[in-house]
């Protein structure tokens, strides 16, 4: 398989799996009592919500990424420009998702 191949391959998989996961938490959120802050705190810190939650983020990530990086490689004509947006959008979603999968295991954890 081709790169080109590979990268619509993967944008259509992950918008699959955004699809199922969005519907997950739209289902699980509107099933609160309500958002106060502690009610919210339990439902992150529930195994399986922080592992979805996680997957969700690290998917949403990804996807971005991927479309992104088709905006830039379509658009960006100036080579030292199109390298750089690519290599700030790369460190920029890894950050994202690491920072919001941090931030989901804290609460899991407790912390």
């Amino acid at each position: 398989m081709k790169a080109g191949t590979q990268h619509f391959v993967a944008q259509r998989v992950t918008a699959v799996a955004l699809i199922f996961l969005s519907l997950w938490f739209i289902g699980s959120i509107s099933g609160l009592a309500s958002f106060e802050y502690e009610l919210v705190v339990e439902f992150v810190a529930g195994r399986t919500n922080g592992v979805l939650l996680a997957l969700l983020c690290a998917t949403l990530a990804y996807h971005s990424y991927l479309g992104i990086d088709v905006v830039i490689e379509d658009y960006v004509h100036a080579k030292g420009i199109n390298g750089a947006s690519l290599l700030v959008s790369k460190l920029a979603h890894i950050l994202i998702a690491i920072a919001s999968i941090y931030a989901i295991f804290s609460i899991g954890a407790g912390a």
